[in-house]
């Protein structure tokens, strides 16, 4: 008699087996009887499954799909929290925004170049005088808005100041290549912002391309092909050949359709600053994507802090033009400083009340110098206040082997917390740079670092994002602080700060006591009660307490830059003359 057993449209061969209760070779032996070539971590379509299954007398039936997420309060972007209040009957259908997102060198700008060449609206290609960042192609009478934007970094820039200029993003990936970092990077931002994905097999015309494998490797990153029952489009094409261009450009209308893509053009004046640049002769150029509204020549336009009259606008093809509507590009001429990517513009009624808002922000910032952290502790707080609905967390790692244990860990912890929503979001092997930074930020989320290093650049980003980053070598020491963090006892955070930074010059070897290092401050100070750090080649060879300090024999609390001293290691003699010492001190977060 068969069993019966739940699959979903697409599943991992070791999950499979794991479902069945068999080892992994087993289901793989299987599915090479049937002639389906899969590695243990690759996935297989429901029908490959339930064929393996019923092998093994299992009666394979579809799983039942969760309701599809609806997107949170806070996941609104704020260009739309503005317009909240436009009348439905004066909304009207706009030209979907799209963006390009995917790893370096599977083609991202040639399959722009593609899109360009063979269907910019109103013109050809040879038509087009100046790089604005954003350009429109016409299909079945129809615009569609392109952000041709350096990837991902800008995309989640618009994202971390609310602006989420994207309705539809096209993610590329090599069919000769398959998913990489950069893929896994992309997918992440796109779904922490809610956005639909399509995606764009590239290069299918290399001898070499391989569609179902990278099919197979989209599927286990929950972007299952619409072909094996899943949600999301994939699109063959050839940028190089320009084949699949008009297929990917009806897919994207497609999308759209079934989105609420719809703006007031005569209503209030918002819309996202896309790039900007100091030209020597005609100062300040924005490229600003008008998202409700009608933006005319002579309108006065706040940015950031940034603001002005606007002199002139120019289209995509550099042709000057006087208004520009709803999901409509310009680039224009007026502002007096150089906005960030990803503030919103607004329309306002004088030159007068616009340097009065660009005041009112400048004093704003200056109180608040930074962002308060988004520490565990505020998420949880955040969370009991009914502010939030899951916390989310990003996860870098030194080796692929650590990766894997700890997010399983982490699913764990998640099963076991009735409390609150646990989610990794985004996990990958390497430092933590400042993509990371920018998606936590963007994500509101939890930085966490396993045995690696935060780059002094994603330090400093994290500081004026208010972005935590939470930096563990132990794997039950990290879950163990999201257990306490999702029952409201974690303990308050700390911030390291280097004070002082000394040479090791001679060691001297005292009879009861150990070794002394003899050393010159060099910068900063040495204090008898903060930690000390001893590096040697760079490496970390001891980090704890002082157990003592001494200049010239006397017991001193503090030794300052230019000064020689004696510093005693509690429980550590191992110095060597060169090696580097750290004085540092914990901080609590604000």
């Amino acid at each position: 008699m068969s069993k019966t057993i739940e699959l979903p449209i697409a599943i991992g061969v070791r999950d499979l087996a794991q479902r069945m209760g068999i080892s992994p070779i087993d289901a793989i032996k299987k599915l090479m009887l049937n002639g389906v070539m899969a590695s243990i971590n690759q996935t297989v379509d429901f029908d490959t499954a339930a064929i393996v299954a019923a092998e093994f007398g299992f009666d394979a039936i579809p799983e039942a799909q969760d309701e599809p997420e609806t997107a949170e309060v806070g996941e609104v972007p704020l260009w739309r929290q503005k317009i909240a209040n436009e009348k439905e009957a004066d909304l009207v259908a706009r030209p979907p925004v799209v963006t390009i997102l995917g790893h370096v060198d599977h083609g991202k700008t040639s399959l722009l170049d593609a899109i360009r060449q063979t269907n910019v609206a109103s013109g050809e290609a040879g038509g087009i005088t100046q790089h604005i960042g954003a350009y429109q192609v016409e299909k079945e009478g129809r615009l569609i808005t392109f952000l041709d934007t350096p990837g991902h970094a800008a995309f989640t820039a618009m994202r971390a100041r609310g602006a989420q200029g994207a309705d539809v993003v096209v993610l590329v990936v090599a069919a000769d290549d398959g998913v990489m970092p950069q893929t896994r990077e992309a997918i992440a931002h796109a779904k922490a912002a809610r956005v639909p994905i399509i995606v764009a097999l590239n290069k299918i015309d290399k001898p070499n391309a391989n569609p179902d494998r990278v099919k197979n490797q989209l599927g286990e990153l929950e972007l299952v092909p619409d072909e094996w029952g899943g949600n999301t489009i994939v699109v063959p094409v050839s940028a190089r050949q320009k084949t699949g261009i008009t297929d990917l450009l009806a897919s994207i209308l497609l999308v759209a359709d079934s989105a609420d893509i719809r703006a007031n053009p005569q209503g209030k004046v918002i819309g996202t600053v896309i790039e900007s640049e100091l030209d020597k002769s005609k100062g300040v150029i924005a490229t600003l994507l008008v998202q409700n509204g009608t933006l005319k020549n002579g309108n006065v336009v706040v940015a950031g802090l940034s603001q002005g009259r606007l002199k002139a606008m120019f289209d995509y093809r550099g042709k000057p033009v006087p208004k520009a509507g709803p999901s409509f590009p310009v680039s224009v001429m007026g502002l007096v400083d150089v906005p960030a990517a990803g503030e919103i513009f607004e329309v306002v009624e004088n030159e007068r009340a616009a340097r009065e808002i660009v005041l009112q922000r400048q004093q704003a910032l200056k109180e608040k110098n930074t962002s308060a952290k988004m520490s565990l502790e505020d998420l949880f707080a955040r969370f009991k206040a009914g502010e939030l609905k899951e916390l989310r967390l990003i996860l870098k790692a030194d080796v692929q082997g650590s990766l894997e244990p700890i997010v399983q860990e982490i699913n764990q912890v998640a099963k076991n917390s009735a409390e609150i929503a646990i989610k990794v979001i985004y996990s990958e092997t390497g430092n933590i740079g400042e993509n990371d930074v920018m998606l936590a930020s963007a994500s509101k989320a939890i930085l966490i670092g396993f045995n690696v290093q935060a780059e002094v650049a994603a330090r400093r980003l994290a500081e004026a994002e208010g972005v935590s980053i939470r930096m563990y070598d132990i794997i039950y020491r990290l879950t163990e602080d999201i257990e306490k963090a999702v029952k409201g006892m974690l303990a308050p955070e700390f911030t390291e700060k280097v004070i002082g930074k000394a040479n090791v010059l001679a060691v001297f070897p005292i009879s009861k006591v150990g070794k002394i290092a003899g050393c010159r401050v060099l910068d900063g100070e040495l204090r008898r009660n903060a930690k000390m750090r001893l590096r040697r080649a760079g490496d970390i060879v001891f980090e704890g307490d002082i157990s003592s300090l001494k200049h010239e024999k006397e017991d001193v609390r503090e030794v300052r830059a230019g000064f020689e001293c004696g510093v005693g290691l509690k429980n550590f003699h191992d110095i060597l003359v060169g090696d580097q010492m750290e004085c540092y001190t914990l901080e609590k977060s604000g």
